[in-house]
């Protein structure tokens, strides 16, 4: 089988799918032949998006891109969009846990709303979206879970306290999660990015970014595509034997 269609026909949800990251691998997934759910907040967002992706009207019957409107702190909406899913396309191969939030502050300074929140999306909507998903793959026999996990997971990093423990949780739900579910033909992995060019950067003043760009091997940041492509081969056969896997995708930054 090659690269072009290594997808094909599989169904994949992709949360945070309306910009960066979520974004690319949802192009990248569709270029492989599969099909695939943009889940994200806020219907503009969304719509948005499928019409990028080549799908204004994704709604057709013939359309391979399905709008998923969906909160993943929001359990109902989480049901209801797996439910959406399969009375469409009557599976589910791959969910990619891309959705993430930043609130950031240093730990003296960061209030239970900032933590909270972050908790809620990266960790818990983690959490919700592979228990719900789950149980359709543990009857399919077979099914994909990837976690997008971050570098600072694994190091840490000034006035993420937050953010760090979402993403160093997720690593722990990956390892867990491939004991429990690898008996059932599900595979779990996690993918630690390093500094990536996405929306999410815009917050980090200049002088601070171009710190980080210095202590990267590579002298540059990663782009959208680079993790979409390590997502691809995840999903696909190719990784039919990686299981609990976590990987960095940082350039090297922290060598």
């Amino acid at each position: 089988m090659s690269i072009a269609n290594r997808l094909q026909d599989r169904v994949a949800i992709v949360t945070g799918a309306a910009a960066g990251i979520g974004l690319a691998t949802a192009r990248r997934y569709l270029d492989e032949g599969a099909r695939v759910v943009v889940a994200d907040i806020g219907p503009a967002r969304v719509a948005a998006a499928c019409a990028e992706l080549g799908y204004p009207q994704p709604e057709a019957a013939d359309s391979r891109v399905m709008a998923g409107l969906v909160d993943v702190t929001d359990r109902a909406q989480i049901d209801a969009l797996v439910a959406a899913v399969l009375q469409r396309w009557g599976r589910i191969d791959i969910l990619l846990n891309n959705a993430g939030i930043t609130q950031d502050a240093r730990l003296v300074k960061m209030t239970d709303a900032q933590f909270d929140r972050v908790i809620d999306v990266n960790l818990k909507g983690v959490f919700e979206f592979s228990q719900a998903v789950v149980r359709v793959m543990s009857e399919q026999r077979s099914g994909v879970i990837i976690n997008a996990s971050s570098v600072v997971g694994v190091y840490g990093n000034f006035g993420q306290t937050n953010y760090a423990a979402t993403k160093a949780g997720v690593i722990g739900f990956t390892k867990t999660w491939a004991r429990e579910l690898g008996p059932l033909g599900i595979r779990v992995a996690a993918v630690c990015p390093g500094f990536v060019e996405t929306g999410i950067l815009k917050s980090i003043p200049e002088p601070v970014l171009q710190k980080m760009v210095d202590k990267v091997p590579l002298g540059r940041l990663g782009r959208p595509h680079e993790i979409a492509a390590v997502y691809a081969f995840l999903a696909s056969d190719d990784a039919s034997y990686v299981n609990g896997a976590v990987i960095e995708v940082s350039g090297g930054i922290m060598l």
